[in-house]
């Protein structure tokens, strides 16, 4: 009905945060059958992939590949908090082999616990029906992540220099324990897909001694009321006062700040 909340925003497996219609649902699902029914030979998929992108899917492709031109000019790796399936990381694996081939300091990182949400509380609130535990992965996957991001990374120059990292566990402890370890480490581009206050606020106040001016942050849940928790992370340890928050018209979700 025109005008009614959508109350089942949920899929029943691993978890996604679907808005879509009824008659929009069907139509992805008729796409995604198309995808697995493609009469296309194996060597032609990969150089195709185009066919089966949404507008949506390819805004979101659209807004990394502004972001990335933003710190070509800037020291320092990338990191990701809230990986899930990988599809940012390989996005910036990409788009470095492109821009940069040769910068062996753009190290990519990405942090997760590959078994879902851990740390929810009460700042998160109840909208996104969420417990500690959801929007996990398949066994296996962080293994499988893996070896594919070292596919995409031979295919680049310098391949024998390992340009990426999976961070599993629980962000409370990894991300400190990480930079810790790395107090070398300056924070071109920091990602916050956790979703959730306590890992976003932890991984804020950790890294922001390693930013400089120009460092980018991306946050995909800022003035969500489904995640209000990220909101309230940034609002504690930046201050929404000190910061200019800014999109682009590609996407409606998606934020970005700039270190000043």
């Amino acid at each position: 009905m025109e005008g009614e909340r959508v109350t089942n925003i949920k899929t029943n497996k691993h978890d996604a945060i679907i808005l879509s219609s009824g008659d929009e649902k069907e139509t992805l699902k008729a796409i995604i059958n198309h995808f697995k029914a493609s009469p296309l030979p194996d060597d032609e998929v990969l150089p195709n992939l185009g066919l089966f992108l949404t507008s949506k899917a390819m805004s979101r492709i659209l807004f990394f590949y502004e972001i990335y031109k933003k710190i070509i000019h800037s020291h320092g790796i990338i990191v990701e908090f809230g990986v899930r399936w990988g599809q940012t990381l390989s996005i910036m694996s990409a788009l470095r082999g492109i821009f940069e081939p040769f910068n062996r300091h753009r190290k990519i990182v990405g942090f997760d616990t590959f078994n879902g949400f851990s740390g929810i509380g009460e700042k998160d609130g109840d909208s996104c029906q969420c417990v500690d535990g959801s929007f996990s992965v398949t066994d296996g996957y962080e293994a499988y992540l893996d070896h594919l991001l070292s596919l995409q990374d031979s295919l680049n120059p310098i391949a024998h220099l390992k340009k990426y990292e999976l961070v599993s566990g629980n962000a409370i402890e990894t991300v400190p324990d990480y930079f810790s370890k790395h107090p070398e480490t300056i924070v071109s581009l920091a990602v916050f897909d956790f979703d959730i206050y306590e890992p976003t606020r932890v991984a804020l106040e950790v890294i922001k001694p390693h930013l400089c001016k120009g460092s980018i942050l991306v946050f995909d849940e800022l003035c969500d009321d489904i995640f209000p928790g990220e909101t309230i992370a940034v609002r504690e340890i930046l201050g929404l006062n000190n910061i200019r928050i800014q999109r682009m018209p590609m996407t409606s979700r998606i934020s970005y700040m700039e270190i000043k």
